[in-house]
């Protein structure tokens, strides 16, 4: 039986002999700032795509291959089934100009039928978009019949075979995919356009935006690592592959099956979640980890399956052993934090006569009750609590939800979201205010320090922290970091004058201001200094003077993709 350690060599190997650069799998918290988390391997290559970056120049290779980590939340309440997920994995070969369909759907067969000697079921094309000038996808059909004129090729409509874009806008195009045994494994994307707009006002059909052709076709595939191991290993479905066979061992025998799916996927997701830096808390990324933790944590699950989750990954990820102990100190610091709140939530249960789907869906929603804990302690005043209506309850309550909601967290009544920086409140405003002039320092002081090499690749600012991305090819030193933070907090000393001028965007790129190239300005831009320090294009808000930033400090230094560093900071 191939082990999923071997599939994964196999995979890179294959494409590593065919011209590909192996790339690893970037951050789970993506570049991208209008979505939540990392969610398929393309999101660290959009800008090869796009054109804003050279694939040459950055990998000498124009083609890429990785295995990347991958997150997505709109599935959590799926979890259970034989199918679903949070975190995966998925397999995926990219071209930026180096090579088309004819190549793509080549390597794509040969490496399922020759290297791991299965029999494609079928596959399927795209039918076209008419309305958008999208044609019938003719020549992936004609390739496949030349590769097996007894393969079925099965047409499909926007929905299923029409991948992208991810987030606000980006690349995207039509797929041809290859089913197993019925399940679907590989997505083939011809990245051929670019939308300026979401997927959802794509599907739509409502919006007056164009399809605008790249200038670059792009290849971009992905390919559970999950499902691909159960029809390797001859499986019924995931949860009984050497992925998860470790975890499900550990999970006590007298939880039922949907139980112990759910325990297994959310521990995988909290261990890689945890290991990222990520805080418990009521916001964005923090909400996820919390609600996944707080799940298993009712469930009086022994924090031995985190131990169980790492041992399974550390070959693939080192780093999670790294960093076992801060993974299980945030682990044990919300449980803590969470048998508070556990015991005003039994209290309260005990206070109900009745449970019905009403009542413990209340429970759930305060306490973070699950069902299950609530139909074992309730038990005679449950009896009549069914799955069925509790997850009625669940889905009325997301729809309220998503009435009017954005796509990720924290967009909810917000008094600032420019996607870039959010504040709910007066008070979280002057502080984010400070936080993003804060940015605009640090920035200065990277390029001072560092040489201008260094480019904004992206921002993320609330009112607790700021994070900054940026262009650069290795870690920081200590000694660097020191000297970054130094150089910013000596402006603040200084107290300069930020002073704004409103003006073209071409005289404005002229006079030397810096521009963030991943973003579409309009004719008039507003252009903020700092003194002679720093000089930007930005839409603010900024304080007037640098002395009320307040002492900044760099929390942490990483790497999030390739050629992508990142650094954390706080204003004291």
């Amino acid at each position: 039986m191939l082990t999923h350690q071997k599939i994964r060599q196999k995979f890179l190997e294959f494409f590593e002999q065919r011209g590909h650069k192996i790339v690893s799998s970037s951050s789970l918290l993506p570049n991208d700032q209008s979505v939540l988390f990392t969610t398929a391997g393309m999101q660290q290559f959009k800008p090869y795509y796009t054109g804003q970056a050279d694939a040459k120049k950055d990998f000498d290779f124009l083609n890429t291959v990785s295995i990347q980590k991958s997150m997505r939340t709109s599935d959590i309440d799926e979890v259970g089934d034989e199918t679903h997920l949070t975190f995966f994995e998925m397999l995926g070969n990219f071209s930026f100009g180096g090579y088309w369909k004819k190549e793509a759907i080549q390597y794509s067969h040969d490496f399922i039928t020759k290297e791991m000697g299965l029999r494609i079921g079928h596959v399927s094309v795209f039918e076209g978009l008419p309305s958008a000038g999208v044609p019938v996808d003719e020549e992936s059909e004609q390739i496949w019949k030349s590769l097996d004129s007894n393969i079925v090729v099965k047409k499909a409509n926007i929905h299923d075979n029409f991948w992208g874009p991810t987030g606000n806008e980006g690349p995207c195009g039509p797929t041809t995919e290859i089913y197993l045994d019925g399940v679907e494994v590989w997505n083939i994307v011809f990245n051929e356009f670019y939308y300026s707009g979401s997927r959802e006002e794509l599907l739509s059909g409502k919006s007056s935006k164009k399809l605008d052709k790249l200038k670059t076709l792009g290849i971009d595939t992905g390919m559970g690592l999950e499902r691909l191991t159960m029809v390797l290993q001859h499986k019924n479905n995931i949860f009984e592959t050497d992925l998860f066979e470790p975890l499900t061992q550990s999970i006590p025998n007298h939880f039922d099956l949907r139980t112990k799916r759910i325990i297994a996927d959310h521990s995988r997701t909290i261990v890689f979640l945890s290991s990222e830096g990520i805080i418990p808390s009521n916001k964005e990324q923090g909400y996820v980890l919390r609600r996944l933790m707080r799940r298993i944590m009712a469930l009086n699950i022994s924090e031995d399956i985190i131990d169980s989750v790492i041992n399974t990954y550390a070959e693939q990820y080192p780093e999670l052993q790294a960093k076992r102990r801060e993974i299980h100190n945030i682990y044990s610091e919300e449980l803590v934090k969470f048998n508070k709140t556990l015991r005003g939530g039994l209290n309260e249960l005990k206070r109900l006569e009745k449970v019905d789907a009403v009542g413990a869906f209340r429970l759930y929603e305060s306490f973070g009750l699950p069902y299950e804990l609530i139909k074992d302690v309730a038990k005679d005043r449950a009896k009549d609590l069914a799955r069925e209506a509790f997850d009625q309850e669940f889905k009325k309550h997301q729809e309220k939800s998503r009435a009017g909601a954005e796509k990720k967290f924290g967009g909810h009544g917000l008094l600032l979201d420019t996607g870039e920086l959010r504040a709910g409140n007066e008070e979280e405003l002057k502080k984010a205010t400070r936080l993003h002039t804060a940015t605009h320092l640090l920035h200065a002081s990277l390029r001072k320090v560092l040489g201008e090499e260094v480019k904004q690749a992206g921002s993320d600012i609330t009112a607790e922290r700021l994070r900054f991305d940026f262009n650069f090819s290795h870690k920081l030193t200590s000694e660097e970091l020191q000297k970054i933070e130094d150089m910013a907090n000596e402006t603040v000393e200084n107290d300069y004058k930020i002073t704004k001028e409103e003006m073209s965007y071409e005289d404005a790129i002229k006079s030397g201001a810096l521009a963030f190239f991943k973003l579409k300005y309009p004719p008039t831009v507003n252009v903020y200094s700092v003194g002679d320090f720093s000089k930007e294009l930005c839409g603010g808000p900024h304080v007037s003077h640098t002395a009320e930033v307040g002492h900044i400090r760099i929390t942490k230094e990483e790497a999030v993709s390739a050629g992508v560093r990142r650094i954390r900071a706080v204003v004291e």
